[in-house]
């Protein structure tokens, strides 16, 4: 919003205030004045209200979790009436993104994806790969090459910049995603392949966590966990078509996917019936890697408004446009022509 002009409101997130607050340092440096974005950190139950009751609020630009954004939509439409005009809302929200691999798949490449695709970032990323399709043809060797890749992720303090794997942000993460883990970990219909161990003594690590299940709608291929946690189910390579419906089925989200495949027909196929699975769709890629200003990111359903964010779409959102006509002959008559006399 401030980039087209508008007077904006930053609330960072409660757990990102201190780097937030010298990008604003970093801002008001390189000359931006006074008043035109405002820095306020706070709760969001104490912030949000405060914002979202005033009768001047024209948008809401907005990245969190689904449940905080449907609150969020709800809290502005029972307040629909006070305000001076419609507020623009637009959302990035959760995910729950995907990975099918087709039984032509490049073994090599999916692995990489795997391992990339679900960890770098400690998977606390929205686009973090988080539930994987694989072809039972395929598995035993696909799980050796993982497990043999694996072994050889570190996890450390991320000042040690051979390490690929940090802690995760806050005790609440924490605490959210090792209740999945032990969840699989007492589960009949599922496994843990990698990872799996949770330590907070000093930070907050979490090993990076793979699950086999044998439930298409186990809890972790369903629920968003926002962590290092990568869930896999294996389908019979028969059921391509049936697996396509049940990647678009499992989850609520639709933000991002991929398909990895170097059959044709299969990739036009799963692209053709994931069309509304995924904002950001991958082939050949992990699912994840948006670039801002070079690649837009949204998605739908439940993952947000799919504004695409690093575009000139969301961007126009933040603009009210007007339409000015001049007129250099204006008419002196009331009468067109049909009306005149025979």
């Amino acid at each position: 919003p401030a980039l087209m002009g508008n007077v904006a409101l930053w609330k960072p997130a409660s757990s990102a205030v201190y780097p937030a607050y010298f990008v604003m340092e970093l801002f008001q440096e390189a000359g931006l004045p006074d008043g035109v974005i405002n820095f306020i950190p706070g709760r969001g139950s104490v912030v949000g209200p405060l914002v979202m009751d005033h009768p001047d609020l024209a948008g809401v630009h907005f990245t969190g979790s689904t449940a905080v954004f449907q609150n969020m939509w709800q809290h502005v439409g029972g307040k629909i009436q006070q305000y001076k005009s419609y507020p623009r809302i637009v959302g990035e929200t959760g995910g729950k993104d995907f990975c099918i691999a087709h039984e032509s798949v490049d073994q090599d490449a999916l692995v990489t994806a795997m391992v990339r695709g679900a960890f770098e970032f400690q998977g606390q990323k929205c686009s973090a790969m988080s539930r994987a399709y694989i072809p039972t043809t395929i598995w035993d060797n696909i799980r050796d090459q993982f497990l043999a890749e694996m072994a050889t992720v570190k996890m450390g303090d991320p000042t040690d910049f051979s390490n690929f794997v940090n802690a995760v942000i806050d005790q609440a993460a924490f605490d959210s995603i090792k209740e999945f883990i032990d969840h699989a970990a007492h589960a009949d219909d599922a496994e843990i392949l990698t990872g799996g161990k949770c330590d907070d003594s000093v930070g907050y690590f979490i090993e990076p966590t793979t699950i086999l299940t044998t439930n298409s709608e186990f809890r972790t291929m369903c629920e968003e966990i926002f962590g290092p946690v990568l869930t896999i189910y294996l389908y019979d390579p028969a059921d391509w078509q049936a697996t396509l419906e049940l990647v678009d089925s499992t989850s609520p989200y639709a933000l991002t996917g991929c398909v990895m495949a170097t059959n044709k027909a299969a990739i036009a196929e799963a692209a053709a019936a994931l069309t509304h699975s995924a904002g950001n769709f991958y082939i050949n890629d992990k699912p994840t890697g948006a670039v801002v200003g070079q690649q837009p990111f949204g998605g739908s359903r439940a993952s947000g408004t799919n504004d695409k964010a690093g575009s000139m779409f969301n961007l126009a959102r933040w603009v009210s446009q007007r339409t000015v006509k001049e007129n250099f002959d204006p008419p002196k008559d009331y009468r067109y022509p049909f009306l005149a006399d025979d």
